[in-house]
Parts: structure tokens; C-alpha cells; sequence
């Protein structure tokens, strides 16, 4: 309950001055989280980062507030955040399939997002195992791509990655430089917002880059979170990033460390009902 009441404190900042800049370290005091954690609890929750989310709230709130009175566009345009109309206008006709002086015409159809609220689910009907792992800092090698959460763009671009780089025979190739059979799918270098970031297919090994084609990426020293995933690909492990986030997290006393998190995969069947992989995610004591 604390969790919850923590995140709806965010929440009621968030709104309280959605015409403000976004200010992520001040939201994630409201939550006694780091800016980091916050972030990454928040996209795992909503399937928004926090900036979409905002937007997203302001461009509904300018919606009402065309509607219903007679503003001038460029007033509305710097009360949300805009610098410009064109920018203002770019955005609004991607929410709401207009532009912002057609939503003054009468009986015109405007998307609402309304506000969030956090629920806590108390379910614990179903076990998730985990172990506590200290990890000195060590090395990969392999191909990254850079995306972006933005239109769940990662969702379908991260599963094309492999897909192509299995076909190419780019998997076999990085799998040849590992110390074991083991595959990563890594995530790192997220930018500020939560929104692009980059992800590799990668192995740990001791070698240097074979080539300008893979990239050698450090993974620093910390304590790891590891959960086990049992169950077909790729519907066990999303169910266990939900649970990770919905009733783990919550109920824990630790929070998400900045710094790569990865998915571990070992030889064997994806698709079978018993193929084991694991969740790696950096955490502190809070």
C-alpha cells in the first residue's frame, strides 16, 4: 500500500503541474524512488514512458480547452509546452486526427486520454523464483540497434533484429566469440526519458572485437536481480517482466539500479513448455 500511495503522490504532482517542464527528478521524489527507477517502474506499468505519457495528458487538455472556448492557437500551443504552433500542431494531429482550429468546429470528434491510477494486485497464487547475484563488472560482444519505445516501435523492431540476424548468420557468428553457449538480449544506454535506448545480441566473452561489425560493451560491476522464466518464447518471459514490475518491485525493498538489464537465454527449444531463460535486472537497497 505505501508503493501505491507513493506512485499516486507522483501522479497528483504530475498533474498539478502539467503545464510546468517535465521535471523527472521531482516526480520520483513524490515517489521515494531514484529518476531511474521511477521511469522504468512507470513504462513497465502503463506501456507509456512518462514524457508520452504527459503529452499525451496536455494534448487532451488543449482538445477541451479549443473546444470549448475560443483561445488563439499559438496561447494554448505555449501554455502546454510548445514553441511553436507548427510543433503544436504536428502533435495534435497525430493524437487527434485534426488540427487544433478544426477542434473548435461543433460536433468534430477529440480523443480523450484520461489520467491513470495505480491498482496494487494482490494475487501471490503463483511463485516466482529469484535468486540475488553480486556480479563483477564484464565484458560482451555483439550488434546493437537503437530504438525507441515510442508506438511500441521496440516491440516489433527488436524481434525483427533477431529474426534477420538469425537469418544472415549474424547469431552464429556472435555466438562463436562467446565463453559459453549462452545468448543476451542486452538493453543499455537508455536516454533520458526512458523513451531510446539501444539493444544488442550479444555474448559475455574475453576477446576483443573481431570486426566493425560487433561492438565489445562493458557491463559494470553490481548486485543482479535474476529471475527465472519457464515456458514458451516469447510469452514466459513477458509475463514474468509484468510480474517483475507489478509484484516484486513493489513489494521489495529494493528498486532498479541505472545500467544495462538483460535477458539470458541458454541452447535448447524456445518453444517448448519447458525451456528455461532468465530475467538479469541491476538493483540497489533502497
Amino acid at each position: 500500500m505505501e508503493w501505491l500511495n507513493r506512485m499516486m503522490s507522483a501522479l497528483d504532482l504530475m498533474e498539478a503541474k502539467i503545464e510546468e517542464p517535465l521535471d523527472i527528478a521531482e516526480l520520483a521524489k513524490a515517489a521515494y524512488s531514484s529518476p531511474y527507477h521511477f521511469q522504468r517502474m512507470f513504462f513497465m506499468l502503463t506501456g507509456m514512458t512518462v514524457a508520452e505519457y504527459v503529452r499525451k495528458r496536455r494534448l487532451t487538455l488543449a482538445a477541451q480547452e479549443l473546444a470549448l472556448s475560443a483561445p488563439k492557437v499559438i496561447d494554448v500551443a505555449m501554455k502546454y509546452g510548445y514553441e511553436s504552433p507548427e510543433s503544436f500542431s504536428k502533435a495534435f494531429r497525430k493524437l487527434h486526427g485534426i488540427s487544433p482550429s478544426e477542434a473548435r468546429n461543433s460536433g468534430v470528434q477529440l480523443k480523450a486520454f484520461p489520467r491513470i491510477s495505480f491498482h496494487l494486485s494482490l494475487k501471490g497464487d503463483k511463485e516466482m523464483d529469484y535468486r540475488i547475484v553480486q556480479r563483477e563488472a564484464f565484458n560482451v560482444i555483439g550488434k546493437s540497434i537503437r530504438t525507441s519505445t515510442l508506438e511500441g516501435e521496440n516491440s516489433t523492431e527488436i524481434p525483427k533484429f533477431w529474426q534477420n540476424s538469425h537469418a544472415d548468420g549474424t547469431v552464429g557468428k556472435i555466438a562463436a566469440l562467446g565463453k559459453t553457449e549462452e545468448m543476451l538480449g542486452l538493453c543499455y544506454d537508455m536516454q533520458q526519458g526512458g523513451e531510446v535506448f539501444n539493444y544488442a545480441i550479444a555474448v559475455e566473452t574475453d576477446k576483443a572485437a573481431s570486426d566493425m561489425a560487433f561492438a565489445v560493451i562493458r557491463i559494470p560491476s553490481a548486485t543482479w536481480a535474476v529471475f527465472t522464466s519457464i515456458g514458451p518464447m516469447p510469452g514466459a518471459i513477458q509475463e514474468i517482466w509484468g510480474r517483475i514490475y507489478q509484484e516484486w518491485f513493489p513489494t521489495t525493498g529494493y528498486e532498479q539500479a541505472e545500467g544495462p538489464d538483460f535477458e539470458l537465454y541458454p541452447p535448447g527449444d524456445t518453444m517448448s513448455e519447458d525451456y528455461r531463460c532468465e530475467v538479469w535486472i541491476p538493483i540497489v537497497k533502497k
